[in-house]
């Protein structure tokens, strides 16, 4: 067991989680009289809300999600520790991290947890073989890798019944991720690859957003959700709504649809965006202390964002729960900066520190593409749907990419994206969409939870 040493007698900053809310909560502390030291299981800060344009490949992941390291290079107070944070101790201030087999000890004075969320399958988790989520650049590839690969077995089969299965796409989930993801694989279709394959049209491709929900992106209202259905069904995509799903396989999806009937989608892609659940992080924590957790797993803090009983461990982002607030970027990012000012303060401080202002999250509104030119906006009592949408979410997101050069080869690329027909990162391996199966399988085996017939079963 490693425990890095304090070089320093500074107050020590820890934060879990590279992501929104962890990467701005460390650069507003790089001016504070702190060490800051940020753990994370990637190396990289993933700018999540584009995933869904690697797996389309508009985007090469190194675009969304620098390099943590390179990112803070510059700031001299902040380290980073490449890991996974499997304890957290609130009482003794220690965490526990490992990564390959080695274990890391780190102390700290303050605490931000923005270990983030994973995708839920409402406790199916057997779908995730079928129907991976996208919650990591290893899943934005995978996905790129079967919604391509599928289009490639297309082109050699001779069956109309198996060539229909391998173009029919299910996308389940009618949020913003699951909106995107479908608008994208149409435009991918119906646009971008017409003419690239011999045996076959591609806009012959039959594009499915299930939902159990009755509108398409409920948190936007009924006049935006409407438009927004309207629109995916103009450019090819099948709406069905009321839709839950009870099965899925590699052939597949089964639903029930509102009428309470059994129905077979085959299908031999599928993306899961229907849920997510907070990381285990937040029920360690919620047993220290005693907070209460929701449904989604996330834990309620109080109104400085800290947990019971303990005002120098923060958290934020998708793992807390308070004013009914969404799981969305601005969340963490306001988040973490308001994290990082209390921090800041209790650190310039002698004496006992008086109460803290409550956090007051400030709502910048959501947005969601649904192709090119084509977008729907909510901020406050506004309403926006279309080109002019599209322009501001188009300038919100390139704002938010961390990085000139990241910012200007994004543009680039949405440049040849969506003034031709051009996608410059189409390039997939067999090792992408079968990796994440068979290190699970691997996972299992060393830990020795798993016998023959069920490993042969999983690695087939």
């Amino acid at each position: 067991m490693n425990t890095p040493a304090r070089t320093e007698a500074r107050h020590r900053v820890v934060i879990i989680g590279s992501g929104f809310g962890g990467l701005f909560a460390a650069k507003a502390l790089r001016r504070a009289d702190v060490d800051v030291v940020i753990v994370d299981r990637t190396s990289h800060h993933l700018f999540q809300p584009l995933l869904y344009q690697v797996a389309t490949g508009i985007l090469s992941e190194g675009e969304i999600a620098p390099s943590t390291r390179m990112v803070l290079k510059n700031q001299s107070n902040a380290s980073v520790i490449l890991g996974d944070v499997t304890d957290i101790d609130l009482a003794t201030r220690r965490i526990t991290s490992t990564h390959q087999g080695k274990t890391t000890t780190t102390g700290y004075d303050s605490l931000i947890v923005s270990a983030g969320a994973r995708q839920s399958y409402f406790g199916n988790d057997h779908f995730a073989e079928h129907a991976p989520g996208m919650k990591s650049i290893d899943d934005a590839l995978e996905l790129r890798g079967r919604i391509l690969g599928a289009f490639e077995r297309a082109e050699l089969s001779t069956d109309a019944e198996e060539r229909a299965r391998l173009l029919t796409f299910v996308v389940v989930g009618a949020g913003p991720t699951g909106v995107e993801m479908a608008g994208q694989i149409a435009e991918l279709a119906h646009r971008t690859l017409v003419g690239a394959y011999r045996n076959f049209d591609t806009r012959d491709a039959r594009i499915v957003l299930l939902d159990a929900a009755s509108a398409v992106l409920p948190p936007f209202g009924d006049r935006l959700g409407s438009t927004a259905a309207e629109r995916l069904e103009r450019i090819g995509v099948e709406v069905r709504l009321g839709a839950t799903v009870t099965d899925v396989d590699a052939d597949g999806v089964t639903i029930k649809d509102g009428r309470g009937e059994t129905v077979r989608i085959e299908s031999a892609c599928k993306v899961w965006s229907a849920g997510v659940e907070a990381s285990p992080l937040a029920r360690q924590l919620a047993e220290q202390s005693g907070a209460e957790l929701d449904r989604a797993g996330r834990i309620a803090v109080r109104e400085d964002l800290t947990v019971p009983g303990h005002r120098e461990a923060f958290v934020i982002g998708d793992m807390m729960a308070r004013d009914r607030l969404p799981g969305v970027a601005q969340v963490a990012i306001q988040g973490g900066r308001y994290a990082a000012r209390q921090i800041a303060a209790d650190a310039g401080r002698r004496a006992t520190s008086p109460d803290r202002v409550p956090f007051r999250y400030r709502d910048k509104g959501s947005m969601a593409t649904i192709s090119r030119f084509n977008a729907v906006v909510k901020v406050g009592g506004i309403e926006l749907a279309g080109f002019l949408a599209w322009i501001l979410w188009l300038a919100v997101h390139v704002v938010y990419v961390v990085g000139f050069r990241s910012r200007l080869s994004t543009l680039m690329s949405w440049t040849w994206t969506f003034l031709g027909s051009w996608r410059g990162q189409m390039t997939v391996t067999d090792q992408q969409v079968v990796a994440r199966n068979v290190m699970g399988t691997l996972v299992l085996l060393d830990s020795g939870e798993d016998d023959d017939d069920a490993v042969v079963a999983r690695a087939s």
